[in-house]
């Protein structure tokens, strides 16, 4: 990575904040940006308030001498309090603003894109697992999938204009870890789990930390492409359950959207139709490509999941609860066993 600054997009959330307060401990000149104040600590970085739908950020990028970029600003999921018009501007226009400005700097080596798991979609056709090549015969037909397939397209577009310039897309997996806030974390809170009769969905997570480490990788070496990024193994939605102890209530599949647009209302969780689809069929990613370019998660998915799990209070079918149950019961039955004095 060069000495010139670099922009970060997105510090409003949780990652985007983690990644920029992360780059400027290491003496990196970090320029956040975002259309509202950050709500988590950025560190060294520097925030500068701007919208990156607007001409301003193309003005930002030219006055600050930015040489990377790193867009974090992606709305990939549901609960972030957009509605769906205005995440498709901050996805759509945002993306062309900012690209746009990459091209037109003479500064700008490198741009590094957040994109997600959402570019497969989900159905009982896909894959075990899915390869960066596999995008393009499973690709979502709506929503914030659509999105993030059509601002990967604008990614390759800006490489092929500016074959000076490194492009790395990491599709990232959904985060899950202690004190991450996402709708599947309040999803997998709740005291009982909503889940798809006939439906065991295979699931696969990333942890914050190695979020952060991927893009750090990235950000200060260049490795060009499009690459998965997640833990390599998966876990399925009854295992990740019982892992939490948490009882689960089997739901029609047509009923499910009803039950979770109930939840929406009374403020708890809700999820798009994809998100549905995910939670009902699941989906995982190879990341043998992210592998062999340097990259190891130190996190894999049962201890990303242990570490959600700590954070909570523990579910009636939690394993330490099961014990201590059975333990009284033990001591109940073998205090009232014949010949013995109660």
């Amino acid at each position: 990575m060069s000495d010139a600054a670099v922009l970060v997009t997105g510090v409003a959330r949780e990652l985007g904040a983690a990644f920029a307060r992360d780059l400027a401990a290491t003496g990196a000149e970090v320029i956040g940006v975002d259309r509202t104040p950050p709500r988590h600590d950025i560190g060294l970085a520097r925030f500068v308030r701007t919208d990156i739908t607007s001409p301003a950020i193309t003005r930002l990028v030219r006055d600050t001498a930015v040489g990377t970029v790193v867009h974090l600003g992606l709305v990939s999921a549901s609960g972030t309090g957009h509605s769906r018009t205005a995440a498709k501007e901050i996805n759509i226009v945002g993306a062309m603003q900012l690209f746009a400005a990459c091209q037109q700097s003479p500064t700008v080596r490198k741009l590094v894109l957040q994109s997600s798991i959402n570019v497969y979609g989900a159905s009982p056709q896909g894959p075990a697992r899915f390869t960066e090549d596999m995008s393009s015969r499973h690709q979502p037909g709506s929503g914030l999938g659509k999105d993030a397939v059509e601002v990967e397209t604008y990614a390759r577009g800006l490489a092929r204009r500016r074959p000076d310039c490194v492009v790395t897309t990491l599709r990232l997996a959904n985060l899950l870890g202690a004190g991450h806030q996402s709708q599947i974390a309040r999803w997998l809170s709740l005291p009982v789990v909503p889940r798809v009769l006939g439906f065991d969905a295979r699931l696969q997570f990333l942890h914050p930390e190695d979020a952060v480490a991927a893009l750090r990788l990235v950000t200060e070496r260049d490795i060009p492409g499009t690459f998965n990024v997640a833990a390599a193994d998966i876990v399925t939605l009854s295992q990740m359950v019982g892992l939490l102890g948490r009882p689960t209530v089997g739901v029609a599949a047509p009923t499910l959207p009803l039950l979770l647009g109930t939840l929406r209302r009374l403020g708890i969780t809700g999820f798009t139709r994809d998100e549905i689809a995910a939670l009902t069929h699941g989906r995982a990613m190879d990341v043998s490509r992210f592998a062999d370019a340097g990259f190891t998660p130190q996190w894999s998915t049962a201890d990303l999941v242990a570490d959600f799990a700590a954070e909570l209070d523990p579910g009636p079918l939690h394993p330490d609860r099961v014990r201590d149950g059975v333990e009284r019961l033990s001591g109940l039955v073998h205090g009232f066993a014949p010949g013995r004095r109660p």
